[in-house]
């Protein structure tokens, strides 16, 4: 009886360290998950200029507050982000692949853009880095000096901006269409081309958040002449310069977008102990001294918002009013006849 209970036993106990070792180990969840992960970080735009500058801090610093991950940067440019965006939004709802694309996005979802493939209401929200106000940039060689300068200059003056469908295309042409801006809309300009473009003389001027150009005005190659939203005392604020009540909803409409600047955002569906790991990675980044000192030291501001708080504000911004649906339209649609002339 002995040896046959020290046999069944033995037997069992094969046969339990056969069915441990079969089995799956259990599976890691939550900041676990990430350790010996790679994350893939989108960057909708080229190398160069602000959205690739962001990219690259925010990715640093969440693998520095995520033990054992890797973020690669990966640049996705084209149709003015529409085609890194699409890939976010299809990617994997692993919590593998994560990226920045620029508000823009928004009025084109708004519009029913084609080329959107995605819903921005049901992406995973992580953050926004900043709240970026818009600035009207000219280059330092214009005769035009202030914003009136360019309402009555006689001539046509080339602005850059990136692809059909960025914010920096969307938000010119309406500018210009609404009031009545001697501006010709040149698209195609990626990272910082704009800026060399309008050094080499081929562009005039360009509408961009401040801190994208602030570099720029600094070296002394081109000066701010209105500005929309921020804080800023230094360069008058549009808002104050209008009188149109079109105009100054469609001022107020930009402001509200540049108060979510500089957004990462994942696919719908990422797990629920992912996605909090994800956002808490983004928090701690944000939040890390040296970041804050790195992005100080390239002027690039950082005013932080977390996860659901973000997912309400982009709700809130695809809950326009008809009549400001009629106004984007409206502002997109019109056509404008210009010749190509520089100050």
């Amino acid at each position: 009886m002995r040896g046959m209970s020290r046999g069944f036993l033995s037997a069992a106990g094969s046969l339990l360290a056969v069915a441990m070792a079969a089995s799956p180990a259990p599976a890691q969840t939550g900041a676990d998950f990430y350790k010996g992960k790679t994350v893939t970080y989108i960057a909708a735009t080229s190398p160069g200029g602000g959205y690739d500058a962001y990219a690259r801090l925010v990715a640093a610093y969440m693998q520095k507050h995520l033990p054992g991950s890797n973020f690669v940067v990966k640049n996705m440019p084209g149709a003015g982000h529409l085609i890194g965006a699409n890939a976010i939004y299809a990617a994997n709802p692993d919590g593998l692949t994560i990226g920045i694309f620029n508000t823009g996005l928004i009025y084109n979802q708004l519009i029913k853009n084609p080329g959107v493939g995605f819903d921005l209401a049901r992406m995973s929200w992580i953050g926004k880095a900043a709240s970026d106000p818009r600035v009207i940039t000219i280059g330092s060689q214009s005769t035009i000096k202030s914003f009136q300068d360019l309402v009555e200059y006689k001539g046509v003056v080339n602005f850059a901006t990136g692809g059909i469908g960025s914010a920096t295309y969307v938000e010119s042409v309406m500018l210009a269409n609404v009031l009545n801006l001697p501006v010709k809309v040149l698209t195609g300009y990626s990272g910082d081309e704009d800026q060399s473009a309008v050094q080499r003389g081929e562009i005039g001027g360009a509408v961009s958040s401040r801190s994208s150009w602030e570099p720029f005005v600094r070296k002394g190659h081109g000066r701010f002449i209105a500005q929309i939203g921020g804080i800023d005392d230094d360069v008058p604020q549009l808002a104050s310069m209008v009188t149109d009540p079109t105009a100054e909803a469609l001022i107020a409409l930009i402001q509200s977008q540049g108060d979510i600047g500089r957004l990462t955002a994942g696919p719908p569906g990422i797990p629920e102990d992912r996605l909090a790991a994800l956002r808490n990675a983004y928090r701690a980044a944000l939040e890390d001294p040296e970041l804050l000192a790195n992005a100080k030291k390239r002027l690039m501001p950082i005013d932080p918002l977390y996860g659901e708080d973000v997912a309400k504000r982009i709700k809130e911004a695809l809950n326009q009013k008809p009549e400001t649906m009629i106004l984007i339209k409206r502002a997109l649609e019109k056509k404008r006849t210009a010749s190509s002339d520089m100050p």
